[in-house]
């Protein structure tokens, strides 16, 4: 019988700890908490049920990339396959990993973030727009390096006639 495949949402509990075989293969270890949450239909909220503690194992670059990023706290998604239930903790070999981004902004090493990305996320202003202005001859539009050709000047002020 094939190991059953499960992913998981859970919160990273403790640090990350990677070690390495005599092949030099890296294995890393760490703990993950999920909560599950029931809705209590008398009370009209949702409470939380009795976590769920899993130790994950991850291999080879998976090993190595989960120990560069993951620290206490943060949220993840795993997909792993279940090892073994032992000390009432839930054993995991994980194929895959990601950071949970419910709670948090993640960037990877290709879309590293500009200055500007530090900024609090904000609505923009809110301003009224200009006046009309009244037409001109020599109106050229924004960013543009010349005014219109002639005959757009006649055939707009004669109403597009």
């Amino acid at each position: 019988m094939a190991p059953s495949v499960t992913h998981v949402t859970g919160t990273v509990a403790g640090g990350v700890e990677v070690r390495f075989t005599q092949d030099g293969i890296a294995v890393c270890r760490f703990r993950l908490t999920e909560t599950p949450t029931q809705w209590d239909a008398t009370a009209q909220k949702w409470r939380d049920l009795e976590p769920i503690p899993y130790i994950c194992t991850a291999w080879r670059d998976l090993a190595s990339n989960a120990a560069e990023s993951l620290v206490d706290g943060v949220s993840v998604l795993v997909k792993g396959r279940v090892t073994g239930v032992k000390d009432d903790s839930i054993y995991l070999s994980i194929d895959d990993l990601g950071i949970s981004l419910r709670r948090r902004i993640a960037y990877t090493e290709t879309s590293l973030p500009s200055p500007i990305a530090a900024r609090p996320v904000t609505a923009p202003p809110v301003t009224t727009p200009p006046a009309p202005q009244p037409a001109t001859a020599s109106r050229t539009a924004p960013g543009r390096p010349s005014s219109p050709p002639a005959w757009w000047e006649q055939k707009r002020s004669a109403n597009w006639s």
